[in-house]
């Protein structure tokens, strides 16, 4: 059962395998929240930043549910403080079908980055599930932004005591950024070991489900 996880989650396996039929899970769920902000519609390396994560996000959702994992995916986009949208594209309790598929090819730019507010309304959904261990997967190609007072500091500091507080409520968060830049602030967000920084974006699918299988260990 590892060996097929491994192979599906990462593209590699182990040639020690053992057959059982038996079903093995995880005491774990995860929420995967994906920025879908305008700068996503932004082009690297010939490449759409939101196709890039479209098809690292569908490489990992294949290697969770190969797996077993209990796991929701939601999007979110802002336009200030009076709309924050965040969109369920997969329920934890919906199987990993060709409906969720559509949805995430589906998946279009919206607006601005209010990064702080998602993750809070994501670890309140978290918060309802009963497994032993609940994880935050946070990926992004920026930092914290809105029209409004959100822009610069303001949303660091916000987007930072979100993520302690979702901590101090027993959830685990983990941010993935393909922002070149991140250096700069993400360490601050989410501290020592609570962080990937992607430099190439073009490696996101085999990076990303190779990050979740040392979370979920």
């Amino acid at each position: 059962v590892r060996a097929r996880c491994d192979l599906h989650a990462t593209g590699t396996c182990s040639d020690r395998i053992y057959l059982d039929t038996r079903q093995q899970s995880r005491d774990l769920s995860v929420a995967i929240l994906m920025d879908v902000s305008l700068s996503a519609d932004s082009w690297i390396g010939g490449k759409r930043i939101l196709d890039i994560e479209k098809e690292a996000l569908i490489t990992l959702a294949t290697g969770l549910a190969t797996c077993r994992d209990t796991f929701a995916i939601y999007t979110f986009t802002s336009r200030k403080r009076d709309y924050v949208r965040i969109s369920e594209v997969k329920d934890f309790n919906d199987a990993f079908d060709a409906r969720i598929l559509r949805r995430i090819t589906s998946l279009r730019p919206g607006y601005y980055t209010r990064m702080g507010a998602a993750l809070r309304h994501t670890g309140k959904l978290l918060n309802h599930r009963t497994e032993r261990h609940r994880l935050i997967l946070l990926l992004t190609d920026g930092k914290p932004n809105d029209l409004d007072y959100y822009e610069g500091r303001y949303g660091i500091e916000d987007t930072r005591q979100a993520i302690v507080e979702a901590r101090h409520a027993g959830l685990s968060v983990f941010g993935i950024t393909i922002d070149r830049q991140a250096q700069d602030y993400f360490p601050y967000l989410f501290g020592r070991g609570g962080y990937a920084i992607v430099a190439r974006p073009d490696r996101l699918s085999h990076v990303l489900p190779k990050i979740y299988r040392q979370l979920a260990q």
